[in-house]
């Protein structure tokens, strides 16, 4: 068997650095491939108090809304779009504020906002784009839960982006991975709701919340006490995940060799900090400790560039700039080290999960190695 069956994680994945300019303009990425993404998720990195930005194609970025949506205008003219740091629901952006506007064969377009563009668009202001690859917006049915779901999936590399509506009874959904998910980000698309995060570290009575400093919680009904299978993942009757009548969005990701990593490592509180073996040298990490009063923390190798000359992180659970640092994590050609003992990245005896993905496998489909920073 091949190492992996992903050369070029670029097809997949990508992140892009860009300038706003208050004007509708389009983000053309720089990997390998060209990648027409189907999960964006931006923020801006000069200011606080400007919001993170997630938005996909099986919702629709421009499209007109009101369709098959009650809570929905149908004057609204734009596709939904949340925020990682806020329980609100989906917004529908004004167009002074800028919003992402459409995918591309080779990036994304954020809409025209002028000066008050912050969250995606801000004139001189810099920001940063992480996208991920679905099915190019195009949705099936899947009938396998006991909720009809409607997916838009990547089996190749693992992603799945999932619509379903709430009944407020012990529930299934399908996924439509083929392989049991190893993460799980669902949110309450039309009211106020904290986001539900399960990770292949936590138990099905288990979950952590993306907007919060908040540690490891049980709520049995959120999951129904029951680990997501390759065909499913269940949802109990907590109007976190299962209000009736309710609209939610999931996007569901499973590990793929080479391309994808998703674990968690135990914090040594020393400075010289654990090494994190992911089988490629990556191009996004994020980390979340399982304890509260710690921040979620997004690094990247198109904001960090090599090795030893501090690092730039983001927060997803707040709207604060980018912050920057002394040097906290190489990334190395099969992984990461961490190099400070501080508590979001490696307090003493923390548990810290976390989800990577690739810039280079360590080893191609072909023997062919990658090299380090």
């Amino acid at each position: 068997m091949a190492y992996t069956n992903i050369d070029d994680p670029s097809a997949h994945f990508q992140v892009a650095t860009y300038t706003g300019n208050g004007s509708s303009q389009n983000i053309t990425n720089d990997g390998n491939s060209d990648l027409k993404p189907d999960f964006i998720w931006t923020k801006q990195l000069d200011a606080n108090s400007t919001d993170h930005v997630l938005a996909n194609s099986s919702i629709g970025f421009d499209a007109p809304k009101g369709v098959g949506y009650p809570w929905e205008s149908a004057n609204s003219p734009y596709g939904g779009q949340l925020s990682s740091n806020s329980t609100g629901a989906e917004s529908t952006p004004a167009a002074t504020y800028g919003y992402v506007s459409a995918h591309l064969t080779d990036g994304f377009t954020v809409s025209a906002g002028g000066t008050n563009a912050d969250n995606c668009n801000k004139n001189t202001k810099a920001f940063v784009g992480w996208q991920w690859k679905a099915n190019g917006g195009t949705k099936a049915t899947n009938t396998t839960g006991s909720i009809d779901s409607i997916v838009q999936v990547n089996t190749t590399a693992g992603f799945s982006i999932i619509m379903y509506t709430g009944n407020a009874t012990n529930s299934t959904v399908g996924h439509g991975l083929g392989v049991q998910p190893s993460l799980i980000i669902n949110k309450k698309r039309s009211a106020t709701a904290t986001w539900s995060v399960w990770h292949s570290a936590l138990l099905g009575t288990q979950l952590l919340e993306l907007n919060t400093l908040g540690g490891t919680a049980t709520v049995a009904a959120i999951w129904n006490s029951t680990v997501p299978t390759s065909s499913v993942f269940s949802i109990g009757t907590d109007g976190q995940t299962n209000s009736n009548n309710t609209t939610y969005i999931t996007y569901a990701f499973a590990e793929k060799q080479g391309y994808s990593k998703f674990g968690k490592y135990t914090g040594s509180g020393n400075a010289d900090g654990p090494f994190v073996h992911t089988g490629f040298k990556p191009a996004y990490v994020l980390i979340k400790p399982d304890t509260a009063n710690n921040h979620w923390v997004v690094m990247d190798n198109t904001r960090h560039e090599y090795n030893g000359g501090g690092t730039a992180y983001i927060f997803p659970n707040a709207n604060e700039s980018q912050q920057t640092a002394y040097e906290r994590m190489d990334f190395l050609s099969n992984g990461f080290k961490l190099r400070t003992n501080g508590g979001e990245w490696n307090g003493s005896g923390r548990n810290i999960l976390f989800m990577a993905f690739a810039e280079n496998p360590f080893v191609t489909s072909t023997g062919v190695p990658t090299t380090a920073r």
